[in-house]
């Protein structure tokens, strides 16, 4: 646990505990919403395929999960943590030209 702390710059045990239930309320909502999101497209479990609903299902919790994770940790009062977090997640995906480099005017 302090190998987390000192690695994501975490200041508190209360810190770390509200991180891991951010974490945990997360997976479970994205896994959770993804499936209305689906059928809101048409794409229902008994009308397609197997092969096909499982992909379909495990991709879109990718980006939703990436939403929830922002948006929980702001609700939570991590927000800072969070986004930080998304865009080291996000550039190791190779998503990085979605967060440019900002140049500093001399």
């Amino acid at each position: 646990m302090a190998n987390f702390k000192q690695r994501w710059h975490i200041k508190s045990n209360w810190q770390m505990v509200v991180i891991i239930v951010v974490f945990a309320v997360t997976g479970s909502s994205a896994a959770y919403l993804s499936k209305p999101i689906l059928a809101l497209f048409g794409i229902v479990k008994g009308s397609i395929s197997g092969w096909i609903y499982y992909p379909l299902y495990i991709l879109l919790i990718f980006p939703v999960y990436q939403v929830l994770l922002v948006s929980y940790g702001f609700l939570f009062g991590q927000f800072t943590f969070f986004w930080a977090f998304e865009k080291k997640l996000l550039k190791s995906c190779g998503l990085g030209f979605l967060f440019p480099e900002k140049e500093n005017p001399e």
